[in-house]
């Protein structure tokens, strides 16, 4: 049957199951960010999600996100000179990240949430330098990248090994234009409530693991970890970042036809 829901009703939906997914884990709704993925969203949809006061988006493609951050900022703009209030919103890369992609990533992503290997994030590394010295530097501080764990250790998903992770990070934290912040994995394929409570499970023990290490300080603190079909029982698994794209937009009969997409989400990584 069709979601004859306005998408306020969905958007108030998910934030309730967040909350209350929160306090089944002991924590606070407020401990959880959600990320809502416009990946297959219309602008319009956008539009109206901003005005309800929501700031964290998250896309899979740099030009769509490139393009679609000067879209909502054109629109805050006009909101604040009618006297509204515009609170600027925060990009997420969370799609797999080419390196001939990163300078234009940079640029708007504030969280990257796909970094899988050591040569991507040394081209992140590169050119986050070369933003932060050049016009404009003030702008840019260290830039905040999660490094993506292939914890399912299946084929078509990116992501380093389990066994690797803390490796990574640990290359992450001598590089003085990145700050790793966390990890981000994604569950299995299989449709599975039960193999993505085991998959998330285990990130969580490797999240753990790393921080009681040190590795990263103490801004090492995000796990992102659930999407549409899976969030509240990633929340219950320890996840403070869910990435929801179709329950809050709605199904898209282009998600079924993107194979970089989990089945019945809006959006990969």
């Amino acid at each position: 049957m069709p979601d004859t829901r306005t998408l306020r009703e969905r958007y108030d939906d998910v934030k309730a199951r967040v909350a209350r997914a929160a306090e089944k884990s002991g924590r606070r709704a407020s401990d959880i960010m959600l990320v809502a993925v416009t990946k297959y969203a219309s602008i319009e949809d956008i539009r109206e999600l901003v005005s309800l006061g929501h700031v964290d988006l998250g896309e899979n493609r740099v030009q769509q996100m490139v393009q679609r951050a000067a879209i909502i900022d054109e629109f805050n703009a006009r909101r604040a000179d009618r006297g509204g209030t515009a609170t600027p919103v925060r990009w997420h890369m969370i799609g797999s990240l080419q390196r001939n992609k990163v300078k234009q990533a940079i640029q708007v992503a504030r969280l990257i949430h796909s970094v899988d290997s050591l040569r991507l994030a040394e081209e992140l590394q590169e050119h986050a330098e070369a933003a932060a010295t050049g016009p404009g530097g003030d702008k840019f501080g260290p830039l905040d990248v999660l490094v993506e764990v292939n914890v399912a250790g299946e084929a078509s998903k990116h992501g380093v090994a389990p066994a690797a992770a803390r490796h990574l990070v640990d290359m992450i934290d001598t590089m003085v234009a990145l700050r790793p912040r966390g990890l981000m994995c994604m569950a299995p394929n299989t449709g599975s409530i039960d193999d993505a409570r085991r998959v998330f499970t285990r990130c969580k023990e490797l999240f753990d693991e790393i921080r009681a290490l040190g590795v990263g300080g103490e801004r090492f603190d995000i796990l992102s970890m659930g999407m549409s079909g899976d969030y509240e029982v990633a929340i219950e698994c320890g996840s403070n970042l869910v990435r929801v794209g179709s329950a809050i937009f709605g199904e898209s009969k282009d998600a079924a036809e993107d194979p970089n997409d989990a089945p019945g989400e809006d959006s990969g990584g």
